[in-house]
């Protein structure tokens, strides 16, 4: 029995579709979304314009993973009864809401957001930072608080765009006088982000290091081969560093027996314990995490008219909310209305 979803908190999260979603997505958000789904009104945002700000050149990439974000949330256990699933560019309220919060922050105010500043030096944008790139708090918060959502979870890295959208919201409601927008906190998982199995420290699919839902027997297998532990431990005897030795970081985030992995970390400290052992048993993990998501989405993937039926859907009620944010926020703020 599921409470009243009126009465429940509203949780809005999402991913850029830019590509399949892999086992970094899984430990760090779509395993928690599937149990928040029952506690919470969650809406699941497939934000096909935020990946627009860096991938303009290729449309076709956005447009064609729409499809298969929404392919993997569903594999992963999102019931579309309990999540609203939705397209960020066939919300039209989100892009006006974002064009009137740009006019209550600065742009020096953009570019301290300490996210914001991160990316852009990664990407080495320098000055040519494309303008939807460096007002992307903004539209996020637009996307925040059209659906008036209370909690949103993300990575620590993106705490600041939370304290951003909150900054908006206490501005915009002193200018009308009263409480329209509702703040957000941020929720940031206990699992940290999930290395690449090459050690870099994050999973990319774009740098060959991640490992997809959809993973065969045999990707996964290889993945873990390649996997990088400790350049020292050169012997089975040798006492190896468990640190920042990538299979003990996924047993960490994957294996449900804590005991289990902490009796391998003292043998492994200890000596006595093998690379190619311990990746053995990572392997069974993944292997067994992973056969019953990649069968399900191979069921889906079947059915893309079912799924896309879904998305159409969770975005006509997505709207219905977002418009009716837009409509009160336009009407506190004194703006014309022809209608």
């Amino acid at each position: 029995m599921h409470s009243d979803t009126n009465t429940r908190p509203v949780i809005l999260t999402g991913d850029r579709t830019t590509g399949p979603l892999h086992l970094g997505h899984y430990v760090g958000s779509l395993k928690s979304r599937v149990v928040l789904q029952h506690s919470h009104q969650q809406f699941l945002l497939l934000a096909d314009t935020q990946a627009l700000t860096d991938n303009a050149h290729d449309p076709q990439k956005v447009r064609r993973n729409v499809l298969e974000v929404a392919t993997d949330y569903l594999a992963v256990g999102i019931d579309p009864s309990l999540t609203t699933i939705c397209v960020q560019s066939a919300l039209p309220a989100l892009a006006e809401l974002t064009l009137l919060y740009l006019n209550f922050v600065t742009v020096s105010r953009l570019e301290r957001n300490p996210t914001i500043k991160t990316e852009i030096q990664l990407r080495g944008f320098e000055r040519d930072v494309p303008a939807g790139f460096l007002c992307y708090p903004v539209a996020q918060a637009a996307d925040i608080t059209a659906f008036k959502a209370t909690v949103v979870p993300v990575g620590e890295d993106q705490a600041p765009l939370i304290e951003q959208t909150n900054e908006i919201v206490r501005r915009l409601n002193r200018q009308i006088g009263r409480d329209i927008l509702v703040e957000a906190a941020a929720m940031v998982p206990k699992v940290g982000r999930l290395p690449g199995v090459d050690g870099e420290a994050k999973m990319s699919k774009s740098q060959g290091n991640a490992i997809p839902l959809s993973a065969s027997p045999g990707e996964i297998s290889d993945a873990v081969r390649r996997m990088y532990t400790d350049p020292d431990h050169l012997r089975v005897s040798d006492p190896g560093q468990v640190e920042g030795n990538v299979v003990f970081t996924y047993l960490d985030a994957f294996c449900e027996d804590r005991q289990l992995v902490d009796e391998m970390k003292a043998h492994y400290r200890r000596g006595g314990l093998g690379d190619v052992t311990l990746k053995r048993h990572l392997e069974e993990v993944l292997q067994s995490l992973l056969a019953p998501i990649r069968e399900r989405r191979a069921r889906y993937a079947a059915e893309p008219d079912y799924v896309m039926g879904i998305v159409r859907e969770g975005t006509r009620k997505a709207r219905e909310r977002t418009e009716a944010t837009l409509t009160e926020l336009r009407s506190a703020l004194g703006l014309s209305s022809l209608a």
